[in-house]
């Protein structure tokens, strides 16, 4: 059985592993900005294969085409996963913050109010586009 500093190491390991995946993700995020944030999205995945794969024109058409096409079986899957990914999420927070003082804290909190703003904008364009079609 491991005891209290082993224990505590695994976990920091944990927390270091996930945060460098995260910081990784929103490296790559950053990268492919477009001046409203990171991209995102059935647009942001035809864009990147069509770089890719070179695809053609009609290629991107009926590749944007499939993504819509699923799009209501992603979103169905996607409400009934969300409740506990957020759970999940808010406990690893909690955990991270335990590791943290109290002025990373407060920038911690800082980076994810920043990420849950863009994720709304992300959600109002999205629903924006849909509405407009």
């Amino acid at each position: 059985m491991l005891n209290r500093s082993k224990l505590a190491a695994v976990g920091l390991l944990a927390a270091v592993f996930v945060a460098g995946g995260l910081a990784g993700w929103g490296g790559r995020e950053a990268v492919q900005r477009d001046g409203r944030g990171p991209r995102r999205g059935p647009d942001a995945m035809v864009d990147y294969l069509s770089r890719e794969l070179d695809l053609s024109p009609a290629q991107r058409d009926s590749v944007r085409a499939i993504f819509a096409r699923h799009r209501p079986e992603t979103d169905s899957l996607w409400a009934r996963v969300r409740p506990r990914f957020d759970s999940i999420k808010a406990r690893m927070r909690a955990e991270i913050d335990a590791q943290l003082t109290p002025e990373q804290r407060t920038r911690h909190q800082q980076l994810i109010d920043q990420a849950e703003h863009h994720r709304r904008e992300r959600e109002d364009s999205t629903k924006g586009k849909a509405g407009g079609h």
